[in-house]
């Protein structure tokens, strides 16, 4: 098994490969070069005979065309097709009417698709008759197709001579090459692998190697004797290489309480964390995380409680972040340190931070004494805060020291705004996660106009959060952070069946209107979400016809090919599928031609300044001449006024929605907007 390896790895075989390797493409491409060289030539001889034979009959063809003489013209066609190439010739009158004409087959040969390559299929001359001594005059054109079979035929000939000579003649090269290279290389270089293996690794300089004859002064005697002088140096080192082990042992890296690393060696990997995070432009957090009135339970317990209840904290950190992410050190006393790198946003550093302060919640057994702490943390953020490595670790434990000021159990960040910001972004999470529970949603419907018929022919829903505080809060606002913390999922399942129930009811009174319904990225990305719509409208009746859902171009684009499916089983049962927002993300061709779309959305930051700002009008007419071309519906959301209603009509955009219509309403509302808006239609058309 050894000797098979060593054959099949030897330095030669290596060598002989790569040889032939190079030598093979090198002989390809001198070969092409050679082959695409001889079509050059070979095309600029092809326009050389087709210009001597527009000058040869020029003249005739001239007297034809001057005289009106249908024979002469005819003639000077014949005489042409004598010559093997000719596809087609003819003689016509400036108008177009033929004076002569003649057309033969193609050549049907099967080397066409190759050359045809190279020099295309046909080559077409056409040159205005005109007489010397009036030139201002054209009397008529002379056309003449080239059929490039019959050249192209004695090129692909001497192509196939030249690229087999030129590949064989490079072989043979690098079969002379290898002998060579082995001769002068390959074999001296395993004489001496064989003398490196007799050397023994305990005392490296008692057998040195020898010099391969008659290379005593050239690169592999130098090699040779550098090796034996570096032989003789790893001897004489060895003994200061076991004592700078010795010194490098005694250092003290780690804490000998928790086993965690030292200040000093937190705050080399700290330098080391701030550089990689620097070269990927991204963001590292630290956090100080100070221990609540230990000196109170050193006092009371003794200092050995203390100690217990500061490796159980050591050991709590390790298990709850055992991330590659993140960093952890004790500063000394009762303090730690924590570095989480790779950060996404301050929210995830303030995820952590709660994780952290919750592994506090547990009370520690600590001899006798079970004893409940807990912990103040302050966060400082790279960049923003600090960029060097001193000062990121001062604000984060100025931070802490002013936190332990105002209170115990919680977490500050060095920013008051950042603070604020974060702290306003986790209310609103415990805020949304009970705002489904305590019914402070709800729905309201925008009315979608058939622009022909100016007729209502269904409803967006839309989310509304009456929050019971701060009142109706703005969906671009909440729906990002459900979406962030995976709210969304039952919070778009809730507006699915409300909208669900609100068409059925509708349907029960005669209305029959589509539905159409936001669905995002995160609900797209739930392995259940085909069952789970399917399953609503089988509960409420609905026809798969009477829902529309709206993804956003970004919402798929994490996983196109999941995406894709689940909306083609969507389609495939009925629904419809549009783009929202479309022109605001990727916009590419390449996924419309993928997905099951019947309906494209303008946004509305395109139709807000329509017939005013001529980049937005520009984009809003490319999206409806796309949807025209691939058969998509185009609907324009946010029409405010009737200069804007009337020329999306006019460029034949078909559905629209605004304010210009109506407002998103409430049901009672939306069921009166309908009767009113189409008695005014009825009475307009009256």
């Amino acid at each position: 098994m050894q000797k098979a390896f060593h054959v099949e790895n030897h330095l030669g075989f290596r060598i002989l490969r790569w040889v032939l390797i190079v030598a093979l493409l090198s002989g390809i491409a001198v070969s092409t070069v050679q082959v695409v060289l001889d079509a050059q030539r070979v095309s600029s001889e092809l326009e050389r005979q087709a210009a001597q034979t527009m000058t040869m009959v020029r003249d005739a063809a001239t007297q034809a065309v001057f005289s009106i003489d249908e024979t002469l013209a005819q003639q000077v066609v014949d005489g042409l097709f004598a010559l093997e190439p000719i596809h087609m010739a003819s003689i016509t009158h400036p108008n177009g009417d033929e004076l002569g004409g003649r057309l033969r087959p193609l050549q049907e040969l099967d080397f066409r698709p190759i050359t045809d390559l190279f020099f295309g299929s046909v080559r077409e001359y056409r040159e205005a008759l005109n007489r010397s001594t009036n030139t201002d005059i054209t009397y008529g054109y002379l056309e003449i197709h080239y059929d490039t079979a019959p050249v192209a035929e004695i090129w692909l000939s001497r192509a196939l001579v030249t690229f087999t000579s030129g590949i064989v003649i490079a072989l043979i090269l690098g079969f002379v090459l290898f002998i060579v290279f082995h001769l002068l290389l390959t074999s001296p270089l395993l004489r001496i692998v064989h003398s490196v293996k007799k050397v023994d690794p305990a005392h490296p300089d008692d057998r040195l190697l020898s010099v391969p004859k008659g290379h005593q002064a050239d690169e592999l005697g130098l090699w040779v004797n550098a090796t034996n002088n570096l032989l003789v140096a790893i001897a004489d080192s060895q003994q200061r290489h076991r004592e700078a082990e010795d010194r490098a042992s005694q250092l003290a890296r780690f804490d000998s309480l928790t086993g965690l690393p030292s200040r000093d060696v937190f705050m080399e990997e700290l330098r080391q964390d701030i550089q990689a995070a620097q070269a990927e432009h991204g963001s590292v957090a630290l956090m100080v995380c100070g221990i609540d009135d230990f000196k109170s339970v050193n006092d009371q317990c003794g200092f050995r409680t203390g100690d217990t209840i500061l490796q159980t904290v050591a050991s709590r950190m390790s298990a709850n972040l055992s991330s590659d992410r993140f960093s952890i050190a004790r500063l000394g006393s009762d303090q730690f340190v924590i570095v989480e790198k790779k950060l996404r946003d301050g929210f995830q550093a303030a995820e952590t931070a709660e994780k952290v302060l919750a592994g506090f919640a547990s009370p520690i057994n600590a001899g006798n004494h079970r004893i409940s702490m807990t912990a103040t943390i302050g966060i400082a953020l790279y960049p923003s805060d600090a960029e060097e490595a001193d000062r990121l670790l001062q604000s984060a434990e100025q931070t802490m020291a002013l936190a332990k000021q105002n209170g115990h159990n919680h977490f500050q960040f060095y920013v008051a705004s950042i603070d604020q910001a974060i702290r306003e972004r986790k209310q609103m999470e415990k805020d949304l996660a009970r705002a489904l529970a305590n019914h402070e949603f709800h729905l309201v419907y925008q009315p979608q106009i058939n622009l022909e018929t100016k007729r209502i022919i269904g409803a967006e829903a839309l989310l509304r959060w009456n929050h019971p505080e701060y009142g109706l809060v703005p969906p671009d606002t909440f729906i990002p952070v459900s979406e962030a913390n995976g709210s969304i999922v039952d919070i778009g399942q809730w507006v699915l069946e409300q909208a669900c129930w609100q068409a059925a009811r509708w349907a029960s009174e005669g209305l029959h209107l589509r539905i159409a319904v936001n669905l995002s990225a995160v609900q797209l990305r739930q392995d259940a979400i085909v069952d789970d719509i399917l399953a609503t409208l089988e509960k409420h009746k609905i026809p798969a016809g009477r829902l529309e859902l709206e993804v956003t171009e970004t919402s798929f684009m994490t996983n196109l090919t999941d995406a894709v499916a689940k909306l083609h089983r969507l389609h495939r049962a009925g629904i419809s599928i549009a783009v929202d927002d479309f022109g605001t993300g990727y916009s590419s061709l390449t996924y419309l031609k993928q997905m099951p779309v019947q309906h494209l959305k303008i946004d509305k930051q395109f139709i807000r300044d329509l017939l005013v700002n001529e980049e937005d009008t520009r984009i809003a007419n490319t999206i409806i001449d796309l949807g025209r071309s691939l058969n998509l519906t185009v609907v324009a959301e946010g029409v405010e006024t009737a200069e804007q209603e009337h020329y999306l009509t006019q460029r034949g955009c078909k559905l629209a929605q605004g304010y210009f219509f109506s407002r998103p309403l409430l049901p009672k509302d939306f069921e009166s907007f309908i009767q009113t808006f189409h008695a005014n239609i009825v009475e307009n058309d009256a």
